[in-house]
């Protein structure tokens, strides 16, 4: 398969890309990204591109399946508007290239939360991302809804005191569904739905991406 990626940098985009590379199912992997990322393999293509400018590189995206992982804080895009150009915008016109150059399958990372109606921007956003990529019909679409996300080295801070609740609670048998995942596990669910999962439309959260990626560590 050839593999298409954007959100390379992040923890999760990271563990994604470091899998598909030793990967024997996966014979070559393109990435799109702000900047080189000075990593050197045979089957991997970087593409240097400037995310607002798509005509400089919707004709490149171009496979069997595109990994979406790209997102950021509020923080550290500065204002609501550069969050939603980043997570809304950018994600959907890479979705929307690749359904116009025949891509079969589209994985996305959104939010455990998302919902188009929620009252809060961030979830609101992912939620309406979501319906926006399902009304673009690609063949196989799979959205993954991750509960808090285990991050190496994260300095997110928000996301650590969550995590660390959750997993307080976890102890006494509370909040089970929503028990952390490593970013490592759901880039194994990820690449594993590219490979088995046959066509149609699949949400998975919680305890189905934990099997989706062999395990089962809901308990």
């Amino acid at each position: 398969m050839h593999a298409l990626l954007i959100g390379a940098t992040g923890a999760t985009g990271k563990d994604l890309l470091d899998i598909l590379l030793e990967d024997n199912s996966f014979h070559r992997v393109d990435i799109f990204a702000r900047r080189d990322l000075h990593i050197q393999h045979e089957k991997l293509k970087v593409h240097v591109i400037d995310f607002d400018n798509s005509e400089q590189w919707k004709h490149l995206v171009k496979g069997d399946v595109l990994f979406s992982c790209l997102g950021t804080t509020l923080k550290a895009a500065g204002s609501k508007e550069a969050q939603w150009k980043i997570d809304y915008d950018y994600q959907y016109q890479f979705a929307e290239a690749a359904r116009e150059n025949n891509v079969s399958h589209y994985v996305l990372v959104s939010s455990g939360s998302s919902s188009p109606d929620s009252p809060i921007f961030y979830t609101r956003m992912k939620g309406q991302l979501e319906e926006a990529v399902k009304a673009l019909g690609f063949p196989k679409l799979s959205i993954f809804k991750p509960p808090v996300l285990i991050r190496k080295n994260s300095d997110r801070t928000m996301e650590v005191a969550g995590l660390k609740a959750i997993q307080f609670f976890n102890k006494f048998g509370i909040l089970r569904s929503q028990k952390p995942l490593p970013t490592e596990i759901l880039a194994e669910a990820m690449i594993h739905s590219a490979k088995t999962m046959d066509n149609g439309f699949f949400t998975l959260e919680g305890k189905a991406i934990w099997e989706c990626a062999g395990l089962n560590n809901i308990e």
